[in-house]
């Protein structure tokens, strides 16, 4: 390189030793030094001596091109280097599988294609007019179609229903195309088990939808129906069957039901059904199947726990039923509804709570809201419905109390679009499964526990919609509201939030406060006591003590005692600075007028008696 540039340099000064008489013609600032000029900077690259040659000018242009071309070669090669793509480091293992799975998240978010669904399955997607999975979708399918025994747990209304029944269609059919299992009578593939009827009739209803491109057939059995129409059905060829799980486990001990073939379990609304006394059914049902997986070769089956709340209790009850599950949940649970609001009224007592509701309900019905009014107790939601009534307000019924047919054809008139649509008042057996196009839930009776708060809104804001949650917090409800609106507030979990809870935390901190004051208040009084110790063990009082003693034999009993009652008046009166002045001069003097009032007394005095007189007002 530095060979070529001397060479370059060489070239250039012959150049201008050539043309520097025409150039200093026309431009006499421009001066070239002599070529004869011996330049001491410049080493020779070889012993023989150099000598100064005039080049003709052909050969000098061709050594300009030749130099250009030179530069103009190695510009271009320092661009490709530049332009040229990097190696890629090594990546380890953890970080290549935490890309891929990013990857797939965003991939499966896009589309349903992407979870690897099935044609005809999309049909039925395609059909709802469904275009983007919701967040329980994209983990929930995959791992259903992974054969895998999962707990999907996400808020209500963000679609578990097509998360589990989608890709439990797909492994029927795929189940048929390789094995050659097909339909029979009274042994079905699949079982959904559902907490309530209404529930039942929700997911049957969506499995229908499905069934029109997918081509498998399901049928219902639930409480609350009659056994013989559901027997005739069961005596038909079918693949999956919702229900609830006693009227499944009454077929199942008639004989109109067999385990054979069942390989895919799902419980709906899990959490409900632990906490509602459903747990001894469900083992009832699930032992079969659990004895049958623990055979040589067996043929094993698939749980899917499907829930909206998980409270440590039911998740700890699930983990032993079901050992080796694995917990899918989104980042939602136990989280408020981005798309609701929460309005906190706070009522002090002396409010009237039904005009409270009554102002409430008109304004949210003048702008035609579909509402729910919610209660804790059958008593209470007869009272509304009564108190609504009589204000010309059309109402619905839905508590324990209805009966079965009834609680279905007053949710029907809920949700039909012909005329006025009615009021809902309800008790939390409405909260939990049911898919309601609400657009106001009116809590008139405040939940005990942030579970029910969650249910309750989840009738509303579902699946994106906009919705609006109204409490009437009554004053007894106050702790919990505010630390459940602080969590809403700070977008936190309100998973332990319940009102004993948030009672048992507030009387915690009030004693460990009281014994901190305790503490203080001991501190400095034992302070106190240090440095007034002193004065009352001086030597003056003890004179006086002992001079006010010796008198008379009937004065000196008399005055004897006197100073002794004043010592203790005199501690008393120092340690609490409650004692007066008049006691004090009495028990120095022994009766004598003689001392002097001290100021810091009075003013103890003063201030004891304002706080006492405060604290008795209080």
């Amino acid at each position: 390189m530095l060979l070529g540039s001397t060479r370059a340099l060489s070239s250039t000064l012959s150049l201008s030793s050539n043309l520097i008489s025409l150039s200093t013609k026309h431009h006499s600032f421009l001066k070239f030094a002599k070529p004869n000029r011996v330049f001491h900077e410049l080493k020779p690259f070889c012993s023989t001596p150099t000598t100064n040659t005039i080049e003709h000018p052909d050969q000098i242009k061709h050594t300009i091109l030749l130099e250009r071309l030179r530069l103009r070669h190695l510009k271009d090669s320092s661009k490709l280097q530049e332009n040229k793509p990097q190696e890629p480091k090594p990546v380890s293992d953890v970080e290549e599988s935490e890309k891929k799975k990013k990857k797939k998240k965003v991939l499966a978010v896009g589309s349903f294609e992407e979870l690897g669904l099935s044609d005809e399955v999309m049909g039925a997607v395609r059909e709802m007019g469904i275009e983007v999975p919701t967040e329980i979708q994209c983990i929930g399918v995959p791992a259903v179609l992974d054969e895998k025994s999962v707990v999907l747990g996400s808020h209500t209304g963000s679609g578990k229903t097509l998360a589990y029944l989608l890709p439990l269609v797909q492994l029927l059919r795929r189940d048929e195309a390789l094995l050659g299992m097909l339909m029979k009578p009274r042994r079905p593939r699949a079982v959904v088990l559902c907490p309530t009827r209404e529930l039942s009739e929700q997911v049957f209803r969506v499995a229908k939808s499905i069934s029109h491109h997918a081509r498998f057939r399901s049928t219902m059995i639930s409480g609350g129906g009659r056994l013989r129409p559901q027997e005739d059905t069961l005596n038909n060829p079918i693949d999956l069957v919702v229900g609830t799980p006693g009227r499944v486990l009454q077929h199942i001990e008639e004989g109109n039901m067999v385990y054979g073939d069942i390989k895919y379990v799902v419980l709906d609304e899990a959490d409900t059904m632990f906490d509602r006394g459903f747990g001894p059914e469900i083992r009832k049902f699930l032992a079969p199947l659990k004895h049958r997986a623990s055979k040589p070769n067996p043929q094993g089956f698939q749980t899917v726990l499907v829930t909206a709340t998980m409270t440590g209790a039911v998740q700890k009850l699930i983990d032993e039923e079901f050992q080796g599950i694995a917990h899918l949940r989104t980042s939602s649970l136990h989280k408020k509804i981005a798309s609701a609001r929460h309005d906190f009224i706070k009522l002090s007592g002396s409010e009237n709570k039904m005009e409270a509701l009554l102002q409430v309900l008109e304004q949210s019905l003048g702008k035609g809201n579909r509402v729910m009014v919610f209660c804790n107790t059958l008593n209470s939601s007869r009272a509304v419905d009564h108190f609504l009534s009589e204000n010309q307000i059309s109402t619905v019924n839905y508590h324990g109390e209805v009966p079965a047919e009834k609680r279905v054809e007053n949710l029907n008139k809920f949700k039909s679009d012909d005329g006025d649509c009615p009021t809902l008042v309800c008790t939390d057996l409405a909260a939990r499964g049911l898919d309601l196009d609400v657009d106001h839930v009116i809590m008139f009776d405040f939940p005990m526990n942030s579970i029910d708060y969650l249910h309750r809104t989840g009738r509303t804001a579902r699946m994106g919609a906009k919705g609006k949650v109204t409490s009437l917090v009554a004053r007894k409800d106050h702790m919990l509201a505010d630390r459940i609106e602080e969590a809403i507030r700070k977008n936190e979990s309100l998973e332990s939030l319940t009102l004993d809870n948030v009672r048992r935390d507030i009387a915690r901190a009030q004693i460990t406060q009281q014994k901190g004051i305790k503490e203080k208040l001991i501190k400095t009084s034992n302070q106190k006591n240090n440095t007034e110790s002193p004065s009352v063990k001086s030597p003056r009082v003890r004179k006086r003590v002992v001079t006010a003693g010796i008198k008379s034999s009937r004065a000196k009993s008399r005055k004897a005692s006197a100073p002794l009652i004043s010592l203790k008046a005199l501690k008393v009166s120092k340690s609490l600075n409650s004692s007066s002045g008049r006691t004090t001069k009495n028990a120095l003097s022994g009766g004598k007028k003689q001392t002097v009032k001290s100021p810091a007394s009075k003013l103890n005095v003063v201030g004891f008696r304002g706080k006492k007189e405060s604290l008795r007002l209080g």
